[in-house]
């Protein structure tokens, strides 16, 4: 029993009545103090068990780190902050769940919700229900646009990312023969929508769209394919490590040594690592790199210094979503969901890990990625590019 519960129960016990107003005042005062120094929490919807686990550890220590700078200088509103996660089981029905437990709880005014765009898509329901204000990590294009006020991205989506995967690999590269090789998830159908409509711009037309589910353990059929539509360049959009490394690994066996220019899973921790030698010389668009601004430089020194590995997407984006869902509170004055969710839309030219965000009433923050390259086992930043708000 807290201190606060304590004094209550004397009041109730009548020592207020033999000792006047005086103990009903201090009574009152103090309870107040103790419900102001209760932390508050933030939920967090992550992959701690299931496929994608090591991402789910990443994404924890970033949002971690947040929690322990935002209290470093000084807390929310005064009162310090403390984290409590969910396992989202790296599925559907476990998101869902997850999410469900969170709401469940009235001392949760905010969540950062999980990086699979599959997810955020069966949980949308849910979180328009609650009426909770929602970091997402999902990239899918239509994620913000289902009329869910509730959900705020603290990442580039695809139309950004396939407009620098095309022009990169138009311009730059000077390749105009694509391949698009993406999963059948939310992720992966958007983005290959969307890098299929930025190559029309440049009057091009994939030889080769070629989907795959994920955690496919032989991508034999895949890169056949591949090789009879002998493509200059591939573009992918591949949600999960595992499935990213097996296909660059698979790929290179039989034989293709085709140009690649990926979305930000060619260049994670888990793909590089299984993958090897297989991905070396690739090329990948990716929301966070040290490489981009001051803000991401130190947050990549600190993750390394606090967690003794580099920092990556995974852990970035959990990053800034905790400590922009801080600053919108303390800029809110309060932990009221319409308040802060007005306080989030109102934010302006905030630079964080991924980037400048302003976010606008569909709830999109950032409008940028990183071009960089696996040279040789190590990821080298090559350009920025960012777009404007429409």
């Amino acid at each position: 029993m807290n201190a606060g519960m304590k004094y209550a129960n004397l009041c109730k016990m009548g020592f207020k009545a033999s000792h006047g107003l005086s103990l009903l005042f201090l009574c009152a005062a103090f309870i107040a103090s103790a419900q102001a120094a209760d932390p508050i929490r933030i939920g967090l919807v992550a992959e701690i068990t299931g496929q994608a686990a090591e991402a789910g550890v990443y994404t924890v220590n970033g949002a971690k780190l947040a929690i322990e700078d935002i209290n470093k200088a000084g807390g929310v509103l005064g009162r310090k902050v403390e984290l409590h996660v969910e396992d989202s089981q790296g599925s559907n029905p476990g998101a869902v769940l997850a999410f469900t437990k969170l709401f469940s709880r009235k001392d949760i005014p905010v969540i950062v919700g999980p990086i699979r765009s599959t997810q955020i898509q069966a949980a949308s329901p849910s979180i328009a229900k609650a009426g909770i204000p929602v970091m997402i990590g999902g990239t899918d294009p239509s994620l913000t646009r289902v009329n869910n006020r509730w959900v705020f991205r603290c990442r580039p989506n695809d139309l950004y990312s396939s407009k620098v995967i095309a022009d990169f690999g138009v311009n730059d590269l000077k390749l105009k023969k694509w391949a698009i090789i993406h999963s059948t998830d939310a992720f992966g159908n958007g983005g290959m929508n969307a890098l299929t409509a930025e190559l029309k711009k440049f009057g091009i037309e994939p030889v080769l769209v070629q989907g795959f589910t994920n955690n496919t353990v032989d991508f034999t059929p895949v890169v056949l394919a591949i090789k009879r539509a002998n493509p200059e360049v591939i573009g992918t959009y591949i949600p999960f490590s595992t499935d990213q490394g097996i296909f660059a690994k698979q790929l290179r066996q039989l034989g293709v040594q085709t140009a690649w220019v990926g979305s930000p899973t060619t260049v994670s921790e888990t793909a590089m690592k299984l993958a090897g030698d297989a991905l070396y010389g690739s090329y990948a668009v990716t929301d966070f790199n040290a490489g981009a601004n001051d803000v991401a430089k130190a947050y990549a020194r600190n993750y390394r210094d606090r967690y003794k590995i580099d920092a990556d997407n995974y852990s970035a984006w959990t990053y800034d979503a905790v400590s922009l869902l801080a600053l919108a509170m303390n800029n809110a004055k309060s932990t009221e969901p319409e308040t802060v969710r007005k306080a989030l839309v109102g934010l302006r030219g905030h630079i964080g890990t991924e980037g400048l965000y302003n976010f606008d009433e569909s709830g999109e923050g950032v409008r940028g990625y990183n071009v960089v390259k696996n040279d040789n086992g190590k990821v080298v930043f090559i350009k920025r590019v960012d777009f404007p708000a429409n």
